[in-house]
Formats: C-alpha cells, structure tokens, sequence
C-alpha cells in the first residue's frame, strides 16, 4: 500500500471515528441543551453540523431505511410537542421533554436529508 492510500484512508477512518463521536455526542448535548439553552442558536447550529457529519459518514447503505424511519419518527414527535401534559405532573418536565426531542429532531434531520438524497441517487441509477 502506498503512502498516499495509507493517508486516504487514515482520513477516512478519522472523519468516520469523528462522526461516530459526533453521534453520542449529538444526543448528549440535546440532552443538556434542552434542559437549559434549548434555543441558543450556536448550539443549534453545532447540532445541524454534527448531524452533517453523522450523515455523511455514520451510516451504510443497509442502515439508511431504518435511519430514515427512526428519523421520520424523531421530526414528527418533535415538532408536535406531545409531552405538554406532563407539565400537571410535575411543573416543566412536559416543555423540557419536548425542547429535548425538539433538538434531537435537529440534530437527525440533516442526517436524514443526506440519507434521503443517498436513497434516491441508488433508485435512480440504472440497475436489476
């Protein structure tokens, strides 16, 4: 193996160890985020970054329809805000909830988009 393939794939394997810290890393700081700083626009964006990156380089071909249905299943619950009730039981456990789901629908929708397009183009190109 020659010194240029070694370093394309030492790069490869760092941007995929990357995007897999980016993926517990991701759901953690939604976590934390949503508890305190569930509109802070940087750590919107961080999260819309690290999900390129779990996008891009986290998930294979046979995980993509799974991911998308998990994804799809994420977004609807988080934009829908269904813990509301909760906050009767216990004062703001229902809007700490949903700003939690609320970030991590943001966080796995760029990843759902990249996968969505990776789904397309492989129905699209000419085959079986």
């Amino acid at each position: 193996m020659s010194a240029e393939n070694r370093q394309a794939g030492g790069v490869t394997s760092l941007l995929a160890m990357a995007a897999a810290i980016s993926f517990l890393l991701g759901y953690f700081i939604c976590i934390i985020a949503g508890l305190w700083w569930p509109t802070n626009s940087s750590i919107i964006l961080l999260l819309c970054i690290m999900g390129l990156l779990v996008g891009c380089f986290n998930i294979t071909g046979r995980e993509i329809m799974p991911y998308l249905v998990a994804a799809i299943a994420l977004v609807l619950i988080g934009t829908q805000q269904p813990f509301t009730p909760l906050d009767d039981a216990w004062d703001g456990l229902g809007r700490r909830l949903n700003d939690i789901v609320h970030l991590m629908a943001l966080f796995t929708a760029p990843a759902a988009l990249i996968q969505a397009v990776r789904a397309g183009v492989s129905l699209a190109a000419p085959g079986d």
